[in-house]
């Protein structure tokens, strides 16, 4: 499993949006936008187990927008990792001292 793929796939998603939105994709943006989208994903993990106000979500939207907003980190990581020329699968094998696949 190579991680290079989708890494690249995000990229061209994310390039394309900035694009048509006018954004500036700096180093520091893709920093400060993995901040933004790890605020997004604690609260809804707060929201999904029950540490936050009530705002009328049923449970299936909780758990909906908790795996959207993994799925966002996880997105603006792949983005890092491009930017930054890393391998994550790679990496991540290296640093837990995992063996191939």
């Amino acid at each position: 499993m190579n991680s290079v793929p989708l890494q690249r796939l995000i990229e061209g998603a994310s390039s394309a949006y900035a694009a048509s939105n006018g954004i500036q994709r700096t180093d520091e943006w893709l920093v400060l936008k993995l901040n933004e989208e790890v605020g997004e994903f604690t609260q809804a993990f707060l929201a999904l187990s029950g540490q936050a106000r009530d705002k009328g979500d049923t449970a299936t939207e909780r758990t909906a927008r908790f795996r959207a907003e993994l799925a966002d980190v996880y997105g603006q990581v792949l983005l890092l990792a491009e930017r930054f020329d890393v391998d994550l699968t790679a990496e991540v094998r290296r640093k837990w001292r995992l063996p191939a696949l």
